[in-house]
């Protein structure tokens, strides 16, 4: 027989195996490591409906939460939502609309920077814990008495 003994084939054979799945198993690790979000663009008003069709209605839960807070706005209706993943140390800009960008940097410990990019320009910053089941809610000025704020929570990977 030409070549290498079977049994020398078989030990490559086994040790490629073996490099592969330590390869792959090494990739889901990196992409387990990451913070899965929601950043919900929020518009709070106190009229029944809101001017854009395409809104939708905040979730009851997340109404809860916000009428526990000192706002003084009746209804909040979802302009958009993004799901994205945050990895460890890493940062994401992620468009909420055509006028509204938030910067997400994650500092470790569940601690995250936002900033708030409303047309163009820097709106708000805040630095925060944002463990899971937790919320952070940063806001821009608006005119006509209403508001608009970012919502952005943990969520369960799918």
């Amino acid at each position: 027989m030409n070549g290498a003994p079977v049994s020398s084939v078989h030990h490559r054979m086994k040790s490629c195996f073996l490099l592969l799945l330590a390869l792959m198993s090494g990739g889901l690790a990196a992409q387990a490591g990451d913070m899965k979000l929601q950043a919900q663009l929020i518009w709070a008003t106190n009229d029944k409906e809101s001017p854009d069709p395409k809104h939708k209605p905040v979730e009851a839960a997340l109404v809860k939460k916000l009428q526990q807070l000192p706002f003084k706005w009746n209804n909040y209706f979802e302009v958009n939502s993004q799901n994205f993943a945050l990895p460890p140390k890493g940062t994401q800009k992620v468009p909420m609309s055509k006028k509204c960008v938030i910067d997400i940097k994650d500092l470790g410990d569940s601690r995250v920077e936002v900033t708030l990019i409303g047309q163009g320009k820097a709106a708000n910053k805040t630095t925060k814990p944002l463990p899971k089941g937790d919320v952070l809610i940063i806001a821009g000025d608006s005119e006509n008495k209403c508001a608009w704020f970012v919502v952005i929570k943990q969520v369960e990977s799918k």
